[in-house]
């Protein structure tokens, strides 16, 4: 058998879509018009999708993991509470994705991107750029350094705040394990009344995506660390007895 034969075989555990956020949601309202309007069609994934991208350490620069100081000016850095992001990537069948890219983007301290178009009135911190990128370990382990984002009003109901969250974008070990997500904080009273949050039906998946407080990592007198672990989809596997094959 060729390596992409190898590649292919097994192929990938179809999506949850009732674990996913529901398309259409009306008091989330941008979702009623993207909402899709005919079935969704289903399609075997190709070879590219299952093998690539792929990802160096070398593609990373020495802070791309530090949004403390990634866009600081030398001496200064970002402003706001200090936290350490950590956790680990898996796939359905809980083994570690090694070499998946995080991208990370978020709002200043104050709830404020750096961007063109944002109308928020918070103040920009000039030594915070928002974004970030770290490589799971050979476990799936990643981590890197950021401040607590704050929340923010957004346009979608006359009184409607964002919770405090950490947007991530992550390319597993194909295409096909692609997710995009976001991180939010344990003990946020805004979770409960974001209509984002609102269109996930099951409390479970609500949960997934709450980091607890990790006082067994938190830095003394330096930094708070959460804890966020995500599944991205596994291949399907081979029940060989009574436990599937290759873990």
């Amino acid at each position: 058998m060729s390596n992409a034969d190898k590649a292919r075989a097994g192929g990938y555990i179809p999506r949850d879509r009732g674990w996913h956020p529901a398309p259409f949601h009306p008091p989330y309202k941008t979702s009623v018009k993207r909402a899709p309007q005919a079935a969704l069609l289903s399609f075997p994934s190709t070879l590219s999708e299952e093998t690539g991208p792929v990802f160096g350490h070398t593609m990373l620069g020495p802070l791309d993991n530090d949004l403390i100081l990634n866009f600081a000016a030398p001496g200064e850095a970002a402003i706001g509470p200090r936290i350490i992001v950590h956790g680990r990537v898996r796939d359905e069948a809980g083994r570690g994705v090694a070499g998946a890219l995080l991208e990370v983007w978020q709002a200043n301290a104050g709830g404020r991107y750096r961007h063109k178009k944002e109308s928020y009135l918070a103040a920009l911190d000039p030594n915070f750029g928002g974004c970030g990128r770290v490589i799971t370990d050979t476990d799936g382990r990643y981590e890197f350094r950021t401040v607590m984002p704050g929340p923010y009003p957004w346009p979608n109901g006359m009184n409607d705040w964002r919770p405090a969250h950490i947007h991530f974008s992550l390319f597993g070990a194909g295409f096909a394990q692609r997710l995009i997500t976001q991180m939010y904080f344990e003990g946020d009273p805004l979770i409960a009344h974001c209509p984002i949050i609102g269109s996930i039906s099951d409390p479970a998946a609500v949960g997934a995506l709450v980091a607890p407080l990790d006082m067994a990592r938190t830095v003394p007198m330096d930094a708070r660390a959460y804890k966020f672990d995500i599944t991205l989809r596994g291949r399907r596997q081979t029940t060989f007895e009574n436990r599937p094959e290759g873990l």
